[in-house]
């Protein structure tokens, strides 16, 4: 979902004085941030975990990156995973590519959005929102939210794009370690601020919302956004169970530890994190299902 950035340093200097090896420093150096912020970081399991990695001394970088993978699925949950350098060089070139969320209107006043996994750069976050806000008649009487196969990203920009149909509240908050603890509020103020729009009207209509296995991460943020909405109804089958916040931590050798470090809590006080949000209706037949409660819906 939210991916902070942050560039670790590791000190190749301390190898050569012989305190360590490069790729020890490296798994050291992933240990200690995996201590300080992955969200399960605590108890026998992880002291185990940090101990045996700690204690061993990798002799190639492969051996390195295997030993920080396995502590990162202790530390964060299964969320979390180490990306080697190759790979996130390559995702990174993908994360460009356009991407764009498409609107359809239908017959009865019916808005049908179909929101796509979305990893770009600011200027195309913009673009991803503006593609549905400049779409979205003020007269729409009902609409459908498409989440199928949305596996995550950046959830701003999805939520930024379907914005008008949520509340004036704060609708997402985030559980930390240790804590009951609000990080931020997600409310539309503040995703208006991080994308770069204005906030436009609110269109007070019945929501249909359509989910399927490969909704997760961002993806079921956007749902769990408009969770408690009495004029919401979710259609398809569960989602992935991914709702949870990574941070970036990007290494000297252009790996980056994707670790979990919150949970997702929606408005009603609920916390979602590793489990499948079930929908309101499970049905494999789910734009058909959705459609017909909205015709039956709007007024």
């Amino acid at each position: 979902m939210i991916e902070k950035r942050i560039n670790i340093l590791l000190f190749a200097i301390l190898s050569i004085i012989g305190c360590s090896s490069p790729n020890q420093t490296y798994v050291r150096d992933a240990i200690q941030q995996m201590d300080r912020k992955g969200l399960y970081a605590e108890g026998e399991e992880w002291e185990a975990m940090k101990k045996e990695a700690l204690s061993q001394n990798p002799e190639t970088l492969e051996e390195a990156q295997e030993i920080i993978n396995k502590a990162a699925k202790i530390a964060g949950g299964k969320h979390s995973y180490l990306m080697p350098a190759d790979k996130a060089q390559a995702r990174e070139k993908r994360s460009n590519e356009e991407v764009s969320p498409t609107v359809t209107i239908m017959e009865d006043g019916i808005c049908m959005i179909q929101l796509p996994a979305f990893a770009g750069d600011d200027e195309n976050c913009l673009r991803y929102a503006r593609t549905v806000l400049n779409s979205i008649p003020d007269t729409v009487k009902g609409v459908c939210i498409d989440l199928r196969g949305n596996h995550g990203g950046n959830m701003y920009p999805m939520i930024a794009a379907v914005h008008r149909f949520l509340p004036d509240d704060v609708f997402l908050k985030f559980k930390m370690r240790r804590q009951f603890q609000s990080v931020m509020p997600i409310n539309k103020e503040f995703v208006a601020k991080v994308v770069g729009i204005d906030i436009e009207p609110r269109i007070n209509c019945p929501v249909a919302i359509i989910t399927d296995e490969a909704t997760a991460s961002s993806g079921e943020a956007v749902l769990i956004c408009f969770r408690g909405l009495d004029n919401v109804r979710v259609f398809g089958s569960p989602t992935a169970g991914y709702a949870s916040a990574n941070e970036s931590i990007i290494f000297y050798n252009g790996s980056i530890l994707a670790l979990t470090v919150s949970c997702d809590i929606a408005r009603t006080g609920e916390v979602f994190c590793d489990d499948p949000i079930v929908p309101d209706v499970e049905t494999e037949s789910s734009e058909e299902d959705a459609l017909s409660w909205l015709k039956e819906n709007i007024k």
